[in-house]
């Protein structure tokens, strides 16, 4: 089966669903990767530009649609006992440039030891879980890259 168009999660047809597939974080980001459906049929996505496949989102094909199925992966649950300190663990995480899913009074990252550590030592409590992993995208994803252009009528000072 061929993917012909991504359809965001909440804005498709469930009754049209004809199979699932269940992927990690890793594997959501593509632009052309062949997966396998639950029912075991080899499903392309070839696209012009890589996407971000999130969790519930549908693949449409020909027959229908492929829900898009999150697959539990190995997580750490970071939460704590004032909202500060969660605040002052996200900026950690940030500073170091890692993906993390936010959940209100918890942070969801992948499992990792030294940062497991690290939290520890800023007042944080971790617990390790098996959860579908859905970080944040980051506040320039989408966009378009910020072009300036220089000209006489608009002298930079």
């Amino acid at each position: 089966m061929h993917v012909t168009q991504i359809l965001a999660q909440g804005c498709w047809d469930t009754s049209q669903e004809v199979d699932r597939v269940q992927i990690d974080y890793d594997l959501r980001f593509r632009r052309r990767i062949v997966l396998s459906t639950l029912c075991g049929t080899e499903l392309l996505i070839d696209l012009p530009q890589a996407v971000r496949l999130r969790d519930g989102d549908g693949l449409l094909v020909e027959a229908g649609i492929v829900r898009v199925c999150a697959q539990p992966e190995p997580l750490m649950e970071i939460y704590a006992h004032r909202a500060s300190e969660l605040v002052r663990i996200a900026w950690h995480l940030g500073n170091r440039h890692l993906p993390v899913q936010l959940l209100g009074d918890r942070i969801r990252i992948r499992t990792d030891h030294v940062i497991g550590e690290m939290v520890q030592r800023l007042g944080g409590h971790v617990d390790s879980i098996q959860a579908p992993f859905d970080p944040e995208v980051g506040a320039y994803a989408g966009r378009h890259p910020h072009h300036h252009h220089d000209d006489d009528d608009h002298p930079h000072l």
